[in-house]
């Protein structure tokens, strides 16, 4: 059942559908996360920002971690026939799909967020698309997807409420962020050395050592702004603007960083923990 599903989107395959899957797996994707996360967290709410980015990263951690512990391959690393394409973006294994669970957990919460119409659907047709994309590009068998899909949405339905409720206490809030923080970054520090110890596996950890770092970055950066700045997410439409173009610009030029520094496991924690 899973060749035959994974048979047909190779049978349709074509240079314009490539072309298109490719742009609509950037659904799935950090970036766009990260852009959208930072708006709320700078210019719309606080309060749904953190929650949105909570519900995300816990469950992405979750999913990292099943995918080092299954060690699932992937359609084209197995079967000779599926041509995997934008292979980029198909880091460690194959179960669950990342891009399906990051991409059901966001678009999920922003419905939970707005409760319109409108948005529940652009939304459901945003995971759905990023799920097929991934079984075209030859990535994920469907299993994989329709695991994301469950753990992105199961998920957050469970997380999304509490988040949402830790926030309301401040002196709660800068305690959990801060503890958590801590702890995010410590277990991906030792994550680090146990994968250049050849203890922890390179292929199933590394992406769990990104996800802890963007965790506890973001967390404890969250922690000390409350307990410190207490900033506002009004103003004026310029101000908003202004406010987010220097934040992105902080973000692309850490991001810019990554392309000059060494390719190694230390930079790569100190690079995500500077993106949260």
């Amino acid at each position: 059942m899973q060749l035959s599903i994974m048979e047909f989107f190779q049978s349709i395959a074509s240079p314009f559908l490539d072309t298109l899957m490719n742009l609509l797996t950037m659904l799935g994707e950090e970036t766009i996360f990260i852009i959208v996360v930072a708006y709320f967290i700078w210019n719309y709410s606080k309060k749904k920002g953190f929650a949105i980015f909570s519900a995300l990263a816990f469950v992405d951690i979750a999913m990292g971690v099943i995918k080092a512990l299954v060690k699932a391959p992937r359609p084209f690393q197995v079967i000779e026939e599926i041509k995997g394409k934008r292979v980029q973006t198909a880091t460690g294994y194959s179960f669950p799909s990342g891009h399906t669970t990051g991409a059901a957990s966001f678009y999920y919460s922003l419905s939970y967020t707005f409760k319109k119409r409108i948005i529940s659907i652009l939304s459901a047709l945003a995971i759905a698309l990023v799920a097929i994309s991934r079984m075209y590009l030859g990535v994920h068998w469907p299993l994989d997807v329709f695991a994301g899909l469950a753990l992105g949405i199961g998920g957050t339905a469970l997380l999304y409420p509490i988040f949402d409720k830790i926030y309301d206490n401040k002196a709660t809030l800068i305690s959990f962020t801060m503890i958590v923080g801590v702890i995010s970054s410590l277990l991906a520090f030792i994550l680090v050395f146990t994968i250049e110890g050849g203890i922890s596996d390179p292929i199933g950890y590394t992406d769990v050592v990104k996800l802890l770092s963007l965790l506890g970055g973001g967390y404890i950066g969250f922690s000390l702004a409350e307990k410190s700045l207490d900033y506002k997410t009004d103003g004026t439409i310029v101000k908003k603007i202004g406010r987010f173009i220097i934040g992105l610009i902080i973000l692309i030029a850490i991001q810019g960083l990554k392309a000059v520094l060494p390719d190694h496991m230390i930079v790569g924690f100190i690079h995500y923990f500077a993106i949260g």
